[in-house]
């Protein structure tokens, strides 16, 4: 905020909540750059009914919620932060799996209602097998990880390039060998309802499905009818289809299933990442510069007028 600050006069949002598309247009009547969280959609409305912005700016790398079409349109330059948390989800993941195979959360729950829970049988990571589905920023963080600790990583991913000691290998015969699945893809028509009841029915009985990506990649019916038959050992949940890609409650409820509420990145030195890059993206902007994070550069009229004014 006191970065943004020093740019010129900053409007906060004045409601406790995501504004809609009407009191978003009349809160930036003024501004030239829009900066939005996650939770705020760059509503396809704003664009044209905001003659004065010149770029909207998303603190976060998903802008599936952004009217992008309507803004190249209109001549609105798009931004989004790169990835800054990969190793805080990554982490996550990592404390998943442990959770996961020592059936930790049942003696927590146990010992907290004052039972003393019965000890099971546990699994250790050294030894067991990762598959991770989607080799991006926050996979290719946890690979080397996973590895380290003595896990045997395969890879599942079409498009990027997998060397020793990790195997790529296709998506089957990922589902079929890991103890731990964790799909990290990219969340888009491709990969929607990656994991579906197929996917699921391939699975060892054994494992466990892990999802810090995005609810998208995760068909939740389907996920939900193998729980109830028992052809998984359980899911670890940081996402799903509720709200702001919350878990959704009637599965995070389930006794096999751990659930935490969206916080794989919620460390500060994964939110001051993203934060400070939109800082300096607006001020890129705000000095005639199109910054490393824009999607629609060769649409942006507005911004291309603003710096032939400067």
């Amino acid at each position: 905020m006191a970065a943004l600050r020093a740019l010129g006069e900053l409007v906060v949002n004045p409601k406790d909540r995501v504004l809609e598309a009407p009191e978003l247009i009349a809160a930036a009547a003024d501004c030239t750059v829009i900066v939005a969280d996650r939770q705020t959609p760059g509503y396809g409305a704003i664009f044209a009914a905001l003659p004065r912005l010149i770029a909207f700016s998303r603190v976060a790398v998903d802008i599936r919620n952004v009217d992008v079409a309507a803004a190249s349109a209109a001549g609105v330059l798009v931004t989004r932060a790169s990835p800054g948390f990969q190793a805080a989800v990554a982490e996550w993941i990592v404390g998943a799996m442990v959770m996961a195979a020592r059936h930790s959360h049942g003696y927590v729950s146990g010992f907290r209602s004052g039972v003393q829970p019965p000890p099971i049988m546990g699994r250790q990571l050294r030894g067991s097998t990762v598959g991770i589905v989607g080799y991006g920023a926050i996979g290719a963080h946890l690979a080397p990880i996973a590895h380290a600790i003595g896990m045997r990583v395969l890879v599942c991913d079409p498009y990027k390039r997998v060397d020793p000691p990790y195997s790529r290998v296709g998506l089957d015969r990922l589902l079929s060998d890991a103890d731990f699945v964790v799909p990290l893809a990219v969340a888009n028509a491709e990969t929607e309802n990656l994991i579906d009841a197929r996917a699921l029915a391939v699975m060892k009985s054994t494992a466990w499905l892990i999802n810090a990506g995005r609810g998208n990649l995760i068909d939740e019916d389907a996920l939900e009818a193998a729980l109830d038959a028992g052809r998984i050992a359980g899911a670890v949940l940081d996402v799903g289809r509720a709200p702001d890609q919350m878990p959704s409650l009637r599965l995070a409820g389930r006794k096999d299933v751990l659930a935490t509420p969206h916080i794989g990145g919620l460390t500060p030195e994964a939110i001051a990442h993203q934060a400070m890059e939109t800082t300096r993206q607006a001020a890129a902007i705000l000095s005639g510069q199109i910054p490393e994070g824009a999607v629609n550069a060769d649409h942006a009229a507005r911004f291309r007028h603003f710096k032939d004014r400067r």
